[in-house]
Parts: structure tokens; C-alpha cells; sequence
């Protein structure tokens, strides 16, 4: 850890009773908060911190003046002070008047899981659409916390001319990030706009759409990097990826299929992210065939899934067939990864993952082992541009129909004769509709 870290403490509660809460949990409640809080710990150290500890407050409803009630936020208090910690980092989503009534009380930075997360998002965002999105997010989060914090911004303009006949300061930078979120949802629409004609293009050459999905951290980008050689940054941190990156692969059949690595899910997703990441999610709407990626080692892996399968909800994509992806099968003991994939996929995630997976694979992103399994099975699901066994007998001055068939399907014989050839091909729907009329009946 440098230096420089910040010390953070973390916080979170749980309800003992289930009335009247978004945040009451099935299942064991305290246990639910404790590997959310384990979440929130690699949160805070992808973000540069040095957790020093971790609260757990138990209530039978959240306190709507600090969350947690004045009992908690004192002990709080004292902790700060005993352990000089600059952060305390609470694990749900601050109200306003909360986030102001504990900021007044503790004296040390006061954040919640979505500013965290959207503080991760803006160290991570390299493209000019990622960077967008994530101000969009940001801006959004802060309009209904101006107030009681004398936010400036200053940043997003000033000087003479720009307050109003008695517009006080808040007015005034209300008024200024407003603005600011009109002009980048009007950017985003032509990003949008953009991704939209591009999408078209490809259709036109009718190449189907695969998309890895996941939660964050499960390996989807060094599965990318497997079946892509692209060189995408795989990093044992959480978001790793936050911009779509769309490659072409060629699946056994020879038929090539384009794949995008999006990024990665995680509980309680803040619904300003899903919303301001929707131009990005896009590619996950209008896939063919999502590649649902597990990590088989997580002890969390079935409320992991459950995560992705509701963030898919949420994004319209619910009813995409998937192919689930059990990855990281290096790290399973030896007796495990021989055992039966429905047997060992049931154990792992339980009915949940099953919702729209037609088949499953047992890969290592990292080893390569089950890869041309993963291919086959890829090839077997998708049902855009089908693939079926034709045969063609071309003149032999058309070198270029013969080539199309050695670049585009499986060729499983060739035969020359006098003035022809006779080729038996796998052939995809688009292509054999080119070389229909050297189409014959074997």
C-alpha cells in the first residue's frame, strides 16, 4: 500500500426485520452484509485506500437521520479520532440529509458505496465515451446533495455574468450542472446514434453478436484475451474494463462471429451507473448469444449469478439465451472438474444460473483448457447465419467461389475433375446463398 493511502473505515447495516426496506435481504441478513462489506473492502483498495476496519451495525430499520442511529455514528466518532482515519466508507447509498447529518458529526471524508464506485469508474474510463458516462453518473449523484455542502463548481463555469438577479450560489450551480447533464445526454444520444449505425453495418453482413457478461472480476476479460488474442487489460481489480471492445473470432464451423467484453456487474449496481452505462450495455442487448462468465472458486458464486441475472433484467437482456461459463477450472480440485457439468453446475449456482443457460462449458481463461469446447458450443447455439452441409461443384475458373468456401465454411472433402470441382462444405446460410447456383444435391 503507498504512503499516501487514505485510511478508510467501513460501515454497514443490516435490518433485523424484514418490513418496509429495500435493503432486507433472503437468507442469513448478517451474513449477506458481511461478504458485501468483503465487496466493499476491494472496492476501497482498487480505489488507492487502506481499510483499517470494518462496522457492522444490526437494526430493525435504517435511521433516517444518519442510517445507523447517533449510538453508532459516536462510536464512529471515536474511532476516527483513536485511529486517525481520513475515510469512513458506508456500504449503502447515503440520502442527502444523511450524508450532510453524519458529515457535521464525523470529522473525516464521509462516502458511500456509490461514490466509490463511481470514483473507481473515473480513474478507469480511458475512452472519451467512457469518461462521459461516468461524468454523467457523477453529476447526477451530486444534483440533489448540493445542498448544505457549498459545493463550487466552479470547474463547469464562472465568472462575471453567470448568476442571475438574486440567485444564491446553490441556484446558481444547480442551474450549471443541469445544463451540464442536458449537453451530455445530447453527446451520449449521438454516441449512441453512432453505435447504432455501426451495429447496422454489421448486421448487413450477417455476423452474429456474442457478448461476454459477468460479475466483475470473473475472468471475462482474460477470456476475451483467450478466444481474441486482443490484449485487453485483465487486472485482478474490480472494473478493469469499463469500454466496450468488439472483435472478430472464427468459430470451427468457419463461420466468424464478432464478441464484445463489457463491464463487469456487481451488487447493488447504483441505478445512476446502469442508466448513464446504457449506450454501453447496448452491446449486450443486441447480442445473439451472451457468454455468462462464473467464477467457479468464488464461494459467492450463486448470489454472484443471481446479481448478473438481475442487472440483465434491468438492461432488457433477460431473455437473451446464454451460455454459461464456469471458469477459473484450474483452480478446482482434480475430483471436481472431472465430475458431471450439470452435477457440478447445479452444486455451484443452483436453479438461478439455469433461467435462460441452453448449455454450459467448463473452461480456464488462463490455461486455455476447454477452449475448443467453449468454440463447439458457441458454433452448436447460435442460430443467426445456420450452418448446414452442402455440396457445390464450381468450374474451375472460379477460384474465387473456392476460396470464399476455405475462408468462410468447414470444407469436409474436395474433388477434382475434368472441367470442376467438387467441394462438401459446413456451409453458413449467408454464403451458401452466394454460391446457390453451384449448389447441388449430393
Amino acid at each position: 500500500m503507498p504512503p499516501s493511502a487514505e485510511r478508510a473505515l467501513l460501515v454497514g447495516v443490516y435490518l433485523t426485520t424484514r418490513s418496509g426496506s429495500s435493503f432486507s435481504a433472503p437468507g442469513n441478513p448478517a451474513r449477506n452484509t458481511e461478504e458485501s462489506l468483503e465487496e466493499l473492502k476491494i472496492l476501497a483498495e482498487s480505489a488507492g485506500a487502506e481499510v483499517t476496519g470494518a462496522l457492522i451495525q444490526a437494526r430493525p430499520a435504517l435511521d433516517p437521520a444518519t442510517l445507523i442511529g447517533s449510538g453508532k455514528v459516536a462510536e464512529i466518532e471515536a474511532q476516527v479520532a483513536a485511529d486517525k482515519i481520513q475515510t469512513v466508507i458506508f456500504d449503502h447509498e447515503l440520502t442527502p440529509t444523511q450524508l450532510r447529518n453524519l458529515e457535521r458529526r464525523i470529522d473525516a471524508k464521509i462516502l458511500d458505496r456509490t461514490q466509490l464506485i463511481l470514483d473507481i469508474f473515473a480513474r478507469r474510463a480511458r475512452t472519451s465515451e467512457g469518461q462521459l458516462q461516468v461524468e454523467l453518473a457523477q453529476l447526477n449523484y451530486l444534483l440533489p446533495r448540493l445542498a448544505g455542502r457549498g459545493t463550487q463548481m466552479s470547474r463547469l463555469g464562472g465568472g462575471i455574468g453567470t448568476r442571475g438577479p438574486g440567485e444564491t450560489q446553490l441556484e446558481t450551480d444547480r442551474r450549471r450542472i443541469g445544463q451540464r447533464i442536458a449537453k451530455l445526454r445530447s453527446e451520449l444520444e449521438r454516441v449512441r446514434a453512432t453505435r447504432g449505425v455501426q451495429r447496422s453495418q454489421r448486421q448487413a453482413v450477417p455476423l452474429s453478436t456474442v457478448s461476454l457478461v459477468g460479475y466483475t472480476n470473473a475472468g471475462k476479460s482474460t477470456l476475451f484475451n483467450r478466444l481474441t488474442g486482443a490484449g485487453v487489460l485483465a487486472d485482478a481489480k474490480m472494473f478493469a474494463t469499463l469500454d466496450p471492445i468488439v472483435r472478430q473470432i472464427r468459430l470451427p464451423s468457419q463461420r466468424r462471429v464478432l464478441i464484445s467484453d463489457t463491464v463487469g456487474f456487481i451488487r447493488n449496481l447504483p441505478t445512476t451507473l446502469v442508466d448513464a452505462f446504457r449506450a454501453t450495455l447496448e452491446e449486450v442487448t443486441a447480442a445473439a448469444l451472451l457468454l455468462h462468465v462464473v467464477d467457479v472458486t468464488s464461494p459467492e458464486a450463486a448470489e454472484q449469478t443471481a446479481h448478473v441475472m438481475k442487472v440483465l433484467a434491468e438492461i432488457g437482456a433477460e431473455t437473451t439465451p446464454q451460455l454459461l461459463i464456469l471458469n477459473k477450472s484450474d483452480l478446482l480440485p482434480e475430483a471436481e472438474r472431472v465430475q458431471d457439468l450439470a452435477t457440478l453446475t447445479h452444486r455451484l449456482l443452483g436453479e438461478t444460473a439455469r433461467q435462460n443457460a441452453t448449455e454450459a462449458a467448463l473452461v480456464s481463461a488462463q490455461t486455455g483448457a476447454g477452449i475448443p469446447e467453449l468454440l463447439a458450443k458457441i458454433d452448436k447455439t447460435l442460430v443467426q447465419d445456420p450452418v448446414n452441409r452442402r455440396c457445390f461443384r464450381l468450374p474451375l475458373a472460379e477460384g474465387r467461389a473456392l476460396h470464399l468456401l476455405h475462408e468462410r465454411a468447414a470444407v469436409v472433402s474436395q474433388r477434382y475433375a475434368e472441367n470442376y470441382c467438387e467441394v462438401v462444405a459446413d456451409v453458413p446460410l449467408s454464403i451458401a446463398a452466394k454460391l446457390s447456383e453451384f449448389a447441388v444435391e449430393e
